[in-house]
């Protein structure tokens, strides 16, 4: 028999527990792409499936699946999942608690006959923490795979080829295994905040309306090294001022034009005491939830900073490194997880977006997505502080059992 709510949580809780034994990292959480640790993990989860009375395997690139079969489906299968890899020095739930949730459902769904087969997945990669690639899982299921990603290296130069061979996987069928658009009801994902929105209205879930699009730069700006002592302020070409004016106008930027930018890491060449800098490199992400707003931006922006280089008699050389389209939540599916969030909650449902992507970013390739909030303390993520409330994890657990329901009938 299927445990309350309340029971399950405190279960699901546990789990989370227990997967973050699975961890390269003394002391903290680190479970990347194709490492023992990614095989110990989904092992367990497997085991967590099959309890749940799942058919598991393990498609092509790693992915964890485990399926509710109907005995006599009329409708195309529903998706369930999110992705059990973490960045370095992680928190214990972002990502898994939806793998969990997604497992934890089919326990309370036992017994109850459905008009699809209903797939949970544990993405094997979500973060990029190994090959800078991210969303590996995810495009192999969307079809969005590519193969020159087999020859990435992480940094012991183990390429992404060999590192599936060295898993027990064939490269040459990466993402062969595709699902598609005809066999795919829907795609829901619950995952936690990551923001601080749902805290501040002391809600416990939240309906997510869409995830914002994205961009990454590496910036390259050269100008002279010289003497500290010797180099008169007006005749520098000082890198490292032309940085800092640079990154006060990206900030500055981002407020004016209501969008977020973020310059995460700056290198100083030649990086001495008493020596003007002659050379820095710098990455921007930018972010919105319109895309026609981010492609402008980042036009505008690419422009501004190219000025300031010019003034400065500095070069400026960049490289787009990664890009994601803004993408929204299907109308259907927000209102269904609005009404069993009102159901459970008895509030308002709280509609939000998402400044962080997701593995449903990519799986709008092939379906419709619809995603549920949960809050976190804080809005705390990518930590080992991130934290949820149990209680929350039970209404979320009722939310999407519950939906899943609602897309039977």
């Amino acid at each position: 028999m299927p445990q309350n709510s309340n029971e399950a949580a405190t279960k699901i809780m546990q789990w989370a527990d227990h997967l973050a034994t699975f961890t390269a990292m003394e002391g903290g959480l680190l479970r990347a792409y194709l490492t023992p640790e990614h095989k110990l993990a989904h092992q367990q989860i497997e085991e967590w499936m099959q309890q749940a009375g799942l058919q598991t395997w393990e498609d092509s690139v790693g992915n964890q699946w485990g399926r509710k079969v109907s005995s006599n489906p009329t409708l195309p299968t529903l998706l369930i999942g999110s992705h059990s890899d973490t960045v370095a020095n992680a928190g214990k739930y972002d990502g898994n608690l939806g793998v969990l949730l997604a497992i934890e459902a089919m326990f309370q769904l036992v017994g109850e006959e459905l008009p699809f087969h209903v797939d949970i997945v544990a993405f094997a990669d979500e973060e990029g923490t190994r090959f800078n690639t991210t969303l590996i899982g995810s495009s192999a299921v969307a079809g969005c795979f590519q193969q020159d990603w087999l020859a990435i290296q992480d940094s012991q130069g183990i390429s992404m080829a060999q590192a599936m061979r060295d898993f027990g996987l064939d490269p040459a069928l990466a993402g062969q295994d595709q699902k598609t658009k005809e066999d795919t009801l829907a795609y829901l994902e619950v995952h936690i905040e990551q923001g601080p929105v749902l805290e501040d209205l002391d809600l416990a879930v939240g309906v997510v309306t869409g995830i914002a699009g994205a961009k990454r730069y590496q910036f390259k700006l050269k100008g002279m090294a010289g003497h500290a002592g010797t180099v008169p302020l007006a005749l520098r070409r000082d890198a490292m001022s032309g940085a800092a004016q640079m990154i006060s106008a990206i900030e500055k930027f981002a407020f004016e034009h209501q969008i977020v930018a973020t310059v995460g890491r700056c290198d100083v060449f030649p990086g001495a005491v008493n020596v003007i800098a002659g050379e820095v490199h710098f990455t921007v992400d930018i972010r919105s939830q319109s895309q026609s707003t981010l492609e402008n931006c980042c036009k505008l922006l690419l422009q501004q900073l190219s000025d300031i280089a010019e003034a400065r008699q500095l070069t400026l050389q960049h490289e787009k490194l990664y890009q994601a389209e803004a993408v929204l939540c299907s109308d259907d599916l927000q209102q269904k997880w609005g009404e069993v969030v009102e159901q459970h909650t008895q509030k308002e449902p709280c509609f939000l977006s998402s400044g962080a992507g997701h593995d449903a970013m990519v799986m709008t390739n092939i379906t419709d997505i619809g995603m549920l909030f949960v809050r976190c303390e804080k809005g705390i993520s990518h930590n080992p502080r991130e934290q949820v409330i149990e209680s929350d994890v039970a209404v979320a657990l009722d939310c999407l059992t519950d939906m899943i329901r609602k897309l039977a009938v």
